[in-house]
């Protein structure tokens, strides 16, 4: 593992990552290096960091004295490719501890993950027990389950056959299914819109950048983490999170996940903080990010972090 960094501006930090397999995760820091917590953010599938940016933004107004750091799951974004037999939630669990150990190898740790996101938080869990309550002191699950992701909302359709044919033609052909996707991308755009933000209205800033990251994700990595979904099941990982501070935020109008998801998580971990965004959907995180950012600082609070900078200490006050 090595960590490379480049200095881009004041306000962020680019670095990348090097995994044990040798993928290169493009990793944005925010805030200073020296404090009290940092918060990890974590995408969800066929996104990028900047899914990110809103909530991103609103919670360093909030909590300014935290460092925020973001990265692109392999595959998708920045981060390079890999093979396609890594594209699974049990890799990105360890990807996010190589993470870890390279930007914040001392220190409390807040991990924040939205959908696929929050099965691999979910996954590191179960693969590092040990670090919760020590290193990790809190976490935020966003929009996303423990299990049974094809048993409801749009998740049935991970059952349908045309998925494993959808997919052996991706391992047949990968650059003609990936032309066909960007065209298909616009002529189901309005699928695509209605899965992540139901019916209601958003702004046109939304849906284009929820567009430009669909389109960008190849078509390997998009079809290859389907299987995981399918088999996915973490269940068990949420007891331990009854340890430390636990947000789980949904939005009430979630196609993708539906809350029925976030309740059971809710339920099974004790004294968590659960919270349901009216008339958000799955992409709640570009909807209403002051409600996900507020949330999310309730959770800091809740950790114990000092992370706030004067002048936001200044601003509560006032």
């Amino acid at each position: 593992m090595s960590i490379s960094r480049t200095i881009v501006t004041l306000a962020e930090r680019r670095a990348t990552v090097s995994t044990e397999d040798g993928v290169a995760l493009a990793v944005r820091e925010y805030g200073p290096r020296n404090a009290d917590l940092t918060v990890v953010l974590l995408h969800g599938h066929c996104l990028r960091t900047e899914s990110w940016t809103y909530v991103r933004d609103a919670l360093l107004r909030r909590y300014g004295g935290a460092r925020v750091v973001c990265y692109d799951h392999r595959g998708h974004g920045d981060s390079s490719t890999a093979s396609r037999q890594t594209y699974n939630l049990e890799q990105l669990g360890y990807d996010l501890r190589v993470v870890v150990d390279a930007v914040a190898p001392t220190g409390p740790v807040v991990l924040v993950g939205h959908s696929m996101g929050g099965m691999a938080v979910l996954t590191y869990a179960s693969q590092n027990p040990h670090e919760i309550g020590t290193r990790v002191v809190g976490v935020a699950l966003i929009a996303t389950a423990a299990s049974g992701l094809a048993d409801a909302g749009f998740g049935r359709l991970l059952r349908n056959p045309v998925v494993s044919v959808f997919q052996a033609a991706v391992r047949c052909a990968p650059g003609v299914m990936h032309h066909i996707k960007l065209m298909g991308c616009k002529v189901f755009a309005p699928i695509i819109r209605t899965a992540e933000f139901g019916d209601r209205k958003v702004s046109a800033r939304v849906l284009t950048l929820a567009n430009a990251m669909h389109n960008e994700t190849p078509i390997v990595t998009m079809a290859s983490f389907l299987s995981a979904f399918m088999v996915y099941d973490q269940t068990d990982a949420l007891a331990v999170l009854s340890k430390i501070p636990t947000l789980v935020l949904c939005g009430s109008a979630d196609l993708m996940t539906p809350p029925s998801h976030s309740v059971a998580m809710a339920a099974a971990v004790e004294y968590s903080d659960f919270v349901m965004v009216e008339g958000a959907g799955h992409s709640v995180i570009l909807e209403q990010p002051s409600r996900v950012a507020e949330a999310i600082a309730r959770l800091m609070t809740r950790a114990g972090g000092t992370g706030r900078g004067k002048d936001a200490h200044r601003a509560l006050i006032a």
